[in-house]
């Protein structure tokens, strides 16, 4: 077990393009891998974890070695050095790694580790946060799962076949599954695989999902026929799961405010052959206006602060400020008050956050109750979904329903 030179320059060009010069982790990763075509599955399988790992515990890491931002360099290449040193690696006789303290690294380590902060690799303000909404005992259970990392989700798309087929396809490829049995068109693979490379997927039978945000969709109740919409469509994911339980029949309404997303989603929809699916930019209050008590069932996946899926954005941890997660709330308030005017009496409405604040989630659901708009709404029930009880995704979802 050694080092090699370019897959470890590899790592720090992308660690200093996600710390210093702001860019997503997913590009920076995606873009490494296509770096050296050379490169086998291991090669590349140590670059993703690898700049994934320090970007996740990057306090801890620099903690550890004593570098405060901006990062230059050589604090890059000294944080490098606390991961490999804690990770087992021989430390080779490069320059960048002259004189690693490998003795103070791991007594560093088992110093900073008594401090949740730290060993949870967490702003101080977000451990805050996180304990004045969900008490001490949850969060310090929830921001440890929310360091896991995040299992490998499919979803059957029935459009195309069944979950057992599917299941078979990817059995002739290696790559094995497992069904859950609350979510049906769910299979969890058993080793993580670039399954996005098969034919499988390519041919739209599949799409990668959590198990969280899979419950969604089947919460709307939609059937087909139906006029559906969804408010905050984005790249689609589960405006692709309501087109297929609605078997292609009835009016899908994807709206979001950006072209690029929806651009997005109609490459993935033809892919998946969902064609009941209409794509509606909000670019003034009149498109709202036109829908409203207009359809069978709506759908509000709000945009949140995402602490619910840190697991698969740990960058964000770093993005996130809580300025942000302020405004974000008035946001979810002004969405629920609007887009609920497009469900039409008897119709149902599902409000959506990727988030575990209580504050994003049944608080806003509460708030919207008593408001104007919301007073023609009967609540029905909710779930919140923490990933230190599912093993999934941290989310939540309430479904209301209009009063006829």
């Amino acid at each position: 077990m050694r080092l090699h030179r370019n897959l470890v320059y590899t790592t720090i060009d992308s660690l200093n393009a996600i710390f210093n010069e702001g860019e997503y982790a997913d590009k920076v990763v995606a873009r490494a891998l296509k770096k050296d075509t050379r490169w086998g599955s291991a090669d590349r399988k140590f670059v993703a974890e690898t700049i994934y790992e320090i970007v996740r515990w990057k306090r801890l890491y620099g903690e550890i070695a004593e570098v405060r931002e901006p990062y230059d360099r050589d604090n890059l290449w000294r944080m490098f050095a606390a991961w490999a040193v804690l990770r087992g690696f021989p430390i080779p006789d490069w320059r960048q790694l002259e004189g690693t303290p490998e003795r103070r690294i791991k007594g560093r380590f088992d110093e900073l580790s008594k401090l949740r902060t730290i060993r949870e690799s967490i702003p101080d303000w977000m451990d805050q946060l996180g304990v004045a909404e969900l008490g001490e005992e949850n969060w310090a259970k929830e921001i440890h799962a929310q360091n896991e990392p995040a299992k490998v989700i499919l979803r059957t798309n029935t459009l195309k076949t069944t979950r057992e087929k599917l299941r078979a396809i990817l059995m002739d490829l290696d790559i094995a599954t497992d069904p859950l049995p609350d979510r049906p068109e769910a299979l969890v693979l058993r080793e993580r695989a670039n399954v996005f490379l098969t034919d499988a997927f390519k041919q739209g039978l599949f799409e990668v999902q959590d198990a969280s945000s899979q419950l969604v969709a089947h919460l709307l109740d939609v059937q087909p026929g139906m006029r559906v919409v969804d408010a905050c469509a984005g790249a689609g994911g589960k405006t692709l799961h309501l087109a297929s339980l609605m078997e292609n029949k009835g009016q899908l309404i994807a709206m979001d405010l950006y072209e690029s997303k929806l651009k997005q989603l109609k490459l993935r929809a033809k892919r998946n052959g969902a064609f009941n699916i209409e794509y509606r930019i909000i670019d003034s209050t009149k498109v709202i206006k036109k829908l409203q008590d207009k359809a069978d069932r709506v759908l509000i996946d709000a945009p949140c602060s995402g602490l619910g899926v840190l697991r698969r954005n740990p960058d964000a941890k770093w993005k996130l400020q809580p300025e942000f997660i302020e405004n974000i709330k008035k946001v979810q308030s002004e969405v629920l008050e609007s887009y609920s005017r497009m469900v039409k009496p008897g119709g149902k409405l599902v409000y959506a956050t990727c988030s575990i604040l209580p504050s994003e989630n049944r608080a806003q659901v509460d708030r919207f109750l008593t408001s104007e708009a919301g007073k023609s709404f009967n609540f029905v029930k909710d779930s919140s979904i923490l990933a230190s009880d599912s093993g999934f995704d941290g989310f939540y979802m309430a479904l209301m329903e209009r009063k006829s």
